[in-house]
């Protein structure tokens, strides 16, 4: 094996960074490599791991911002983390700062796995949430049949970070463009198995995003989207 190549969240990094310090070790994820302890720094990785970041907590603001002007009558709205992230702390302070400055009240909940679901969007409704959002977590995007079948059930506009969500009947997405995330680390991975090391090559961060809407699922939920949103969307689809 000449060199890994992590990408699918921030735990496959740190299992591949635990196997091997000598290994060159490529990744792609949603979190600060330096925070986390991936690499020494951005410009210096300094060890055997290097590779490409996307915007994730950066974008939590925005999809918030996004469902109080789809929703302005909203006071409530639901955010779900997985628990055994380690950027769900990070991920949820971002969010509550969020909240405050639009003047909502955030009700985050944990769903680490398909049998979390239920039971949250219970909660969901007995804390008369109007809106929901997720972190951009790997157990949301395995499950997104699941979750975006319990929001057309309860009726709640939803948020995803991902943008295939829109595609599978999700009402609207926000989130990094993966494509271009790993289009990065696939130049860097040639790169690598060229004879570069990854001390030597500066972590890189993708900012492309995409913004979609679903203008099928807005009619089955009795919704109107503002004019200013659908303008703003890189895809509507009707």
């Amino acid at each position: 094996m000449a060199a890994i190549v992590s990408v699918g969240g921030l735990n496959s990094v740190l299992a591949a960074k635990a196997a091997t310090s000598t290994l060159p070790i490529d990744f792609e994820t949603g979190v600060n490599p330096v925070e986390f302890g991936l690499v020494a720094s951005l410009n210096r990785p300094g060890g055997n791991l290097t590779g490409i970041t996307q915007l994730n907590t950066e974008l939590i603001p925005k999809r918030l911002e996004l469902l109080h002007e789809f929703a302005p009558a909203v006071t409530s709205i639901g955010l779900f983390v997985n628990p055994s992230n380690p950027s769900s702390e990070v991920v949820t302070k971002q969010a509550q700062l969020a909240a405050q400055v639009l003047g909502v009240r955030l009700v985050a909940l944990y769903v680490g796995s398909r049998s979390d679901f239920e039971g949250a969007f219970a909660t969901l409704v007995e804390q008369r949430a109007g809106a929901l959002m997720s972190a951009a977590d790997r157990i949301y995007f395995d499950q997104l049949d699941h979750f975006i079948a319990l929001a057309a059930r309860h009726g709640l506009p939803v948020i995803y970070p991902f943008h295939e969500a829109t595609r599978l009947g999700g009402l609207m997405s926000y989130g990094a463009d993966p494509l271009d995330a790993l289009r990065l680390a696939g130049i860097y991975a040639g790169r690598i198995l060229k004879g570069e090391k990854p001390a030597d090559l500066p972590v890189q961060q993708s900012i492309k995003v995409q913004f979609a809407i679903n203008l099928k699922v807005a009619k089955a939920l009795g919704i109107t989207f503002p004019t200013a949103l659908l303008i703003r969307a890189n895809e509507v689809i009707e």
